[in-house]
């Protein structure tokens, strides 16, 4: 199995496919920082360096399952950079990364969801003092949906453990 990279903009819904069994998975790669974005005086050292890192490690990964290569390389490049799997995910997301849910880590699908939750609640005529989840966020879940990506309940489910010793005296 192969990941093969589309040149194509990053806005742009087309995916590159890997086949192996019976079904077929889109995974998209991310594109360095545009220079438009350079011209026009953001400061895009940090998605650079998130973007070649996690590149450089990808290639790396002693794994054959394209999702466990993204999931792996966004790890490794949070602990090298030393900031949150979240924010990695969101800056290559926001970079045109385009892969299954088991591709992220569980804070970055919280996340997302939560997005998705706000925007169903401002679309059935809630008002809200934020705005709307962000483009490449609506984008990845329009990739979800050609690529029919199970839908979760809109509310994550999490269980508390209550953890609590017992000591018996005869």
């Amino acid at each position: 199995m192969t990941i093969t990279r589309t040149v194509t903009t990053q806005n742009s819904h087309q995916a590159s496919t890997l086949s192996h069994g019976r079904t077929t998975e889109h995974i998209v790669l991310p594109m360095p920082p545009e220079l438009t974005d350079l011209a026009a005086g953001q400061d895009t050292r940090f998605e650079m360096e998130v973007y070649a890192r996690f590149m450089r490690h990808l290639r790396n990964v002693p794994n054959s399952r394209a999702e466990i290569k993204i999931l792996a390389s966004i790890q490794f490049t949070a602990d090298m950079m030393d900031v949150g799997e979240e924010l990695v995910a969101k800056t290559l997301v926001d970079l045109g990364l385009r892969a299954p849910r088991r591709a992220f880590p569980c804070g970055f699908l919280d996340f997302f969801d939560k997005c998705m939750l706000r925007r169903s609640f401002e679309l059935q005529g809630g008002t809200s003092d934020f705005s709307g989840p962000p483009q490449a966020v609506i984008a990845l879940r329009d990739h979800w949906d050609l690529i029919g990506e199970e839908r979760f309940g809109p509310l994550p489910v999490q269980y508390a453990v209550f953890n609590e010793s017992v000591y018996v005296s005869r």
